[in-house]
């Protein structure tokens, strides 16, 4: 294995790292709407559980207004019980063609709360990044060991891994702060 492909696959890991917390950020409720608010939530359909937008089509109407169309409007209590079970802390509006989903303003409570789950996110993140550095330093040592690097490009190499780390967690911090501004906004 040449350090080539280690650092190719550190650059994959650590850039899914970037992309589940930018999913889990997704589900975070702000007080502006959003479609992959409802990302989550999932309805009986047919004798099966079946994601939201697999029955329906969700935009956004207004800043604080959320619209499902549901494509078989037979399934539309379907989505209604699916939504109120996600809990989301939303209350659909059925008016038997579409549903309208108001987002209400968030509480200041809500908003501190919805910063330390984010601030959780955050961390769980970081944490899989350095995971990622670990074994890429193993990788590392273990060609030093079977004599493959010198000790100069092990140092070499180890720099540039710890510096592809600290590039991906200052990016988590820059993602964590755009969403505290995002929760803070009223």
């Amino acid at each position: 294995m040449s350090f080539e492909h280690i650092k190719s696959a550190m650059q994959e890991k650590l850039a899914k790292t970037q992309e589940a917390l930018k999913k889990d950020f997704a589900g975070l409720r702000t007080g502006r709407a959003t479609t992959s608010l409802l990302d989550t939530v999932m309805v009986d359909a047919y004798g099966s559980v079946v994601p939201l937008n697999q029955v329906g089509n969700v935009s956004v109407s207004e800043a604080r207004l959320l619209t499902v169309q549901v494509w078989d409007k037979s399934l539309i209590k379907h989505v209604e019980k699916g939504i109120l079970e996600a809990g989301l802390g939303l209350n659909p509006m059925n008016d038997g063609v579409s549903i309208r989903i108001p987002i209400p303003p968030l509480s200041e409570e809500r908003r501190i709360e919805l910063i330390k789950v984010a601030g959780r996110f955050t961390e769980t993140a970081r944490v899989s990044a350095r995971t990622v550095r670990r074994d890429a330093l193993d990788e590392v040592k273990k060609l030093k060991n079977a004599n493959e690097i010198s000790e100069d490009e092990q140092k070499r190499f180890e720099t540039e891994i710890q510096n592809m780390t600290d590039a991906t967690i200052k990016a988590l911090d820059e993602a964590l702060k755009h969403k505290e501004a995002e929760i803070k906004q009223v």
